[in-house]
């Protein structure tokens, strides 16, 4: 039987998220693992007069690539994608890994070689992304790899998914804008101010929103979503942070990660474990050691840490901050062929305070 939390998410990410329209191109990116998602964005870009293009991967074409491809073949940039990104008005991109920690082993020189070929796909999403020329949208289905990645059935994993979209209710669109209208509060309370300080057991940092605009993440890139993002003055970040859960890259988990930042730039850079990962990609051009993003997690109903950046980077009660590219509509200016997302927990002993205003308290915006 057909799963109707399926047919709601592909309507999701159709109508809020990318709101496809009569010619729109959209490319669908996904393994072969998510077929019943992929079968009903098909299905439903077509209800809507749009154009869809199906750019689907073997679930473990990565490995397989990374296994037998030489340095010079893992230097050519995906022809197809690249057309897309530049061409089309949408992408869809749907995670679905069958074995998230496929790429574990491979050594991160050929890792780092493969995302210098693919940032010219980056840079594109992120240029043409900022006047939304180009509508991209990220999600997930549910696979079982995922599931054992956040130690869950996958039966509750499924639940957990689709709980986080709020695919299981009638309207889902209509919450996705109450969200907006919440998080646009949050946006006033600090859009347009100077200094942020962060304080807590694991941070002590301060950095500058001078002139930056706040994204309001309510469901148009992301899907689930719940955060505000922006970036931060390039060479105003200084202090110190110990990042409370993993930073994976590439199904990699790197634990303990604990960075020193001195006008702006990466300093100092350890990590508990997996730290030639960390220290390689901080190597990866002169923009990884600067910051593209800081955003502070909005979502309470995503309830755990599941070892997926798309849901744990808006767990509520977290901030995060980005090395590397930053997106250009916030004001960032920062490049980089690397964007990798860090999270720290604030919900004990933890406080925000913009231009010496405390508006954020273990966890919760001080309205």
């Amino acid at each position: 039987m057909a799963d109707i939390r399926v047919e709601r998410l592909a309507k999701i990410l159709v109508d809020h998220s990318a709101q496809i329209k009569p010619g729109d191109r959209v490319a669908i990116e996904a393994t072969t693992a998510a077929e019943p998602l992929v079968r009903a964005l098909y299905s439903t870009i077509l209800e809507r007069g749009g154009q869809p293009y199906l750019l689907l991967e073997l679930p473990d074409q990565d490995e397989i690539l990374f296994n037998v491809a030489s340095d010079e073949q893992l230097d050519i940039t995906p022809v197809i994608r690249k057309l897309a990104y530049d061409q089309f008005e949408s992408r869809m991109r749907i995670h679905s890994a069958t074995n998230p920690r496929a790429l574990t082993h491979v050594e991160p020189a050929r890792q780092k070689r493969r995302q210098k070929a693919l940032s010219p796909i980056l840079e594109t999403q992120m240029r043409r992304g900022a006047d939304r020329s180009f509508k991209w949208v990220t999600a997930l289905y549910p696979t079982e790899g995922y599931a054992v990645e956040a130690e869950m059935s996958h039966k509750s994993f499924e639940d957990f998914v689709f709980r986080a979209c709020h695919a299981d209710e009638a309207d889902p669109v209509a919450f996705w804008k109450k969200v907006e209208t919440s998080q646009r509060k949050m946006i006033e309370r600090i859009e347009g101010h100077n200094q942020v300080i962060l304080r807590g057991p694991n941070v002590d940092l301060t950095l500058s929103i001078k002139g930056r605009k706040f994204i309001n993440g309510a469901g148009l890139n992301n899907m689930p979503d719940g955060e505000i993002y922006t970036g931060p003055v390039e060479d105003s970040v200084n202090g110190w942070v110990r990042y409370s859960y993993p930073a994976i890259y590439n199904g990699v988990m790197v634990e303990g990660v604990e960075l020193t930042f001195t006008n702006g730039k990466v300093t100092k850079a350890k990590a508990e474990k997996n730290q030639p990962i960390l220290l390689e990609m901080l190597e990866s051009d002169p923009g990884a050691r600067y910051v593209g993003e800081f955003a502070i997690g909005t979502n309470y109903d995503i309830d755990r840490f599941s070892h997926n950046i798309l849901f744990d980077e808006k767990l509520g009660g977290t901030f995060h901050m980005a090395l590397g590219a930053g997106y250009p509509e916030t004001g960032s200016k920062n490049k980089s062929i690397i964007h990798w997302d860090m999270i720290c927990g604030m919900k004990e002993d933890s406080e925000i305070l913009v231009d010496g205003e405390q508006v954020y308290k273990n966890g919760k915006f001080a309205f």
